[in-house]
């Protein structure tokens, strides 16, 4: 199926009060063990795709801007997301960015036949977001050892990544908590009072 133009209406995803708010009930979830925590695989919005070699620019910010979603790669040219308004919008608009620039795009919804693929699925994008959790871990404690004065501004760019991925994470993994836990400390080392880290909202603000 190659897509024209947009069809959806314009959706504007709610903001997330709290780190666990979810999206969707099976998703922001964590990788389940066995399929007996889920009734059965859940839906998954697919993006297939295709660009010209030439130019080079469209290919590149379509790597950038799959890459700030954390799809899953399936394949070349396929890639996939946990379905919900949020994402099938989100890929719908890159749909359209592909035809825009000469390209072949296609759009659909489906489910993984087993339990296992959905697993297999999920760790992959829950390792992905593990990674980014620890490299945003070691800012924090990186950041700990400049300058006092750089602390706030630190402290603020830190935040928007935490945001950045958080909006990404359809599995939070378990490194996920440690880098609240880094970004508590060093609001608390800011503020000059270790109780703000018990205090401040989760969310880290």
């Amino acid at each position: 199926m190659v897509r024209s133009s947009r069809s959806w209406p314009a959706i504007v995803a709610p903001q997330r009060p709290a780190l666990d708010a979810v999206l969707q009930p099976w998703l922001h979830c964590g990788v389940p063990e066995s399929s007996s925590h889920r009734p059965g695989p859940g839906e998954w919005v697919l993006l297939s795709y295709r660009l010209p070699r030439e130019p080079s620019g469209p290919r590149t910010t379509l790597w950038r801007r799959l890459k700030r979603l954390g799809v899953a790669q399936l394949s070349d040219g396929l890639v996939a997301l946990p379905a919900d308004a949020r994402t099938r919008e989100a890929l719908e608009w890159l749909s359209d960015d592909v035809l825009a620039a000469d390209g072949t795009a296609g759009l659909w919804v489906a489910r993984p036949a087993t339990a296992a693929q959905e697993r297999e699925l999920a760790a992959g994008m829950a390792a992905a977001r593990a990674e980014e959790y620890r490299v945003l871990t070691d800012a924090c404690a990186a950041a700990r050892t400049a300058d006092p004065a750089e602390w706030v501004r630190a402290l603020r760019r830190l935040r928007g990544e935490w945001r950045a991925i958080n909006r990404r994470d359809f599995f939070p993994p378990a490194e996920r908590e440690a880098a609240a836990a880094a970004l508590r400390n060093l609001a608390a080392a800011i503020a000059g009072d270790d109780a703000l880290a018990a205090a401040e909202p989760e969310e880290a603000r």
